[in-house]
């Protein structure tokens, strides 16, 4: 379907053309002065230098070509030229009406699918196995969440992968420290020949505790360290024991982690980690040195990725350590190398904390320029920034430390749960499934509001407020037009039956912002924004709620003027809940 810009800027496009300037001047946009238009087009400005006119004069050439149209009442209400030369258009509410029933016949409400649609692989996890997910992992998850659905919605094949950190020496660390508690064990036994035990030696609260004690143990112990440097490379050379861990640690850590991220309404399609890059390094190391590609300095292999046009010494790609070991950026390759002969994605896009944007400009150079990644694949870097408490720093526990994720989850609930009894006599476990439902939209649209790349403060009191650009208020919204809807079923209405119409000034407002739906969530998923998503449904909330204190809806004494307003709920609460499912909420049934 096509935008509604589209439609307006058309006969204006060929108004231009009939004038004798170029059609392309004619595009409309939405107004900047709401109080005076609903669009606007500004293409007499631009055309002015070239055809060497005074804006105003183009302007009124092209007005008198538009009136001359026979379908010009058709679209428009009202057109006139201001100087220096803008065209400013009110369009008919019959005509909106038109396009919002267009956009109710469709499933995606009028979203189009791509001419090409594209394959996208988005690296949106990367937690570290044997390690509780804490709040910094939260960022990256929900954006890369919301984007994954939005690129859906919009029509494209999109792939997740949570790309666990399960290699390197934090498993060589567990497997030092296991082997100091339990040395009985058969998978120390380099001797051992049979199959190892299908139960893992510990539970995933051992392994919580096992990892950081191993970790403030090497920093104090060289010896430890050096032991545990030993494992991780026999690890990585192939031990069998050893192996064998690694596929204990993994299936107790993945079925955690799994259960966190389903708390958070976050799925992955693909389960792959740094060792599955593992075996694709050593042909993809040869490679580089035998296309010249890498050289060794101070012993260590390295690639040159720097280019003339850098304003900032952008250091060698380090492909392996004077040692041999494999470092990030070896696996980060790897795992690129894979991606390309398993799934040929059209764009790569990683989802990271924007602190590591130089390790991504060197993995992407490199990439490029070893042959792994070819031109016809888009490499995406989208750095966002830290989350932070209300002191402006990162995000602490009131003891100083890491709070974990289901912690700040819990925490929120209860925070929910708590002002949901408030307000309300209800069930008290209706209370508590519903806390979690709104609990998860105030976490995510606190945190999706914010354009990615920028810091913001997560303020409890203001993200669960069910006033305000809040992820509750959205909900609240949604469940206002929820009920009026049952009311009207419950009287013998069929909402479904209602067809649009033209509400004149009362509703008018309301479906113009409707009517941006499809150009909103296609510039989002291309600007890789959620918070464009956010900033329309708080607008369109807004409009519905200024609507419903001053219309009467279900007291509407006109049958047809009430069906007309029963579609124009139908559609807003379809619009709605398309929005929060890409963002990755949905809403309950009462509040």
């Amino acid at each position: 379907m096509r935008k509604i810009l589209d439609v307006i800027s058309e006969p204006l496009m060929e108004a231009f053309q009939e004038a004798g300037y170029d059609a392309a001047l004619g595009k409309a946009v939405l107004s900047n002065r709401p109080d005076l238009c609903e669009y606007q087009c500004n293409g007499s400005m631009a055309g002015a230098k070239q055809y060497r006119k005074a804006p105003f004069v183009i302007a009124a050439e092209v007005e008198e070509k538009l009136r001359a149209r026979a379908d010009f009442g058709d679209v428009f209400e009202e057109v006139s030229v201001v100087k220096p030369g803008f065209i400013n258009i009110k369009v008919k509410g019959v005509f909106v009406a038109k396009y919002l029933a267009g956009m109710m016949e469709e499933e995606k409400l009028g979203v189009e699918k791509p001419a090409a649609p594209k394959r996208i692989l988005i690296d949106y996890g990367g937690p570290n196995v044997a390690k509780p997910l804490h709040v910094g992992h939260l960022r990256s998850a929900i954006i890369g969440e919301s984007l994954k659905r939005l690129g859906r919605f919009v029509g494209h094949e999109v792939i997740g992968d949570v790309h666990l950190g399960d290699w390197g020496l934090q498993m060589g660390l567990i497997i030092t420290e296991l082997r100091e508690r339990k040395p009985e064990l058969p998978y120390f036994d380099e001797s051992y020949e049979g199959a190892y035990p299908e139960e893992a030696p510990f539970t995933i609260s051992e392994l919580e505790e096992i990892y950081p004690t191993a970790s403030a143990r090497s920093k104090e112990d060289e010896a430890y360290k050096e032991r545990a440097m030993e494992a991780t490379g026999e690890l990585q050379r192939g031990r069998r024991g050893y192996q064998a861990l690694l596929r204990h640690i993994l299936d107790v850590s993945v079925t955690d982690l799994k259960r966190n991220y389903q708390r958070l309404d976050v799925s992955f399609d693909l389960w792959k980690g740094e060792s599955d890059a593992d075996p694709y390094i050593p042909d993809m190391v040869r490679m580089m040195r035998e296309k010249g590609y890498a050289y060794e300095s101070d012993g260590a292999l390295v690639v040159d990725v720097k280019e003339e046009s850098d304003t900032k010494e952008i250091p060698p790609c380090m492909i392996l350590k004077s040692d041999g070991a494999a470092l990030y950026t070896t696996t980060d390759l790897a795992t690129l190398v894979w991606r390309m002969k398993d799934y040929h994605p059209d764009e790569v896009l990683y989802v990271v904390d924007k602190r590591q944007e130089l390790h991504f400009i060197q993995v992407f150079r490199c990439a490029r320029k070893t042959g792994i990644v070819g031109e016809d694949t888009k490499l995406t870097f989208l750095g966002f920034g830290t989350m932070n408490g209300r002191d402006g720093k990162p995000f602490k526990t009131r003891e100083g430390g890491v709070m974990r994720l289901e912690s700040l989850i819990d925490g929120i609930n209860e925070e929910m749960y708590r002002k949901i009894v408030e307000n309300h006599e209800t069930d008290k476990e209706e209370a508590r499934q519903t806390a979690q439902v709104v609990g998860l939209s105030a976490i995510k649209y606190g945190d999706l509001s914010n354009q990615a790349s920028k810091d913001y403060i997560f303020d409890t009191d203001r993200f669960t407020s069910f006033e305000g650009n809040t992820g509750p208020y959205i909900l609240y919204t949604i469940v206002r037009i929820k009920s009026i809807l049952n009311r009207y079923k419950d009287g013998g209405g069929d909402a479904d039956a209602c067809g649009m119409r033209d509400g004149g000034a009362a509703t008018k407002p309301l479906m113009l912002e409707l009517a941006r739906f499809n150009e909103v969530m296609e510039n989002a998923f291309e600007e890789k924004a959620p918070h464009k998503v956010c900033a329309y449904i708080y607008n369109l909330a807004n409009e519905f709620n200024h609507f419903y204190h001053e219309t009467k809806i279900l007291g509407e004494e006109d049958p047809q003027k009430r069906e007309g307003y029963i579609a124009l709920l139908v559609l807003t609460r379809r619009v709605l809940e398309s929005c929060i499912h890409v963002l990755g909420f949905s809403a309950p049934e009462r509040m």
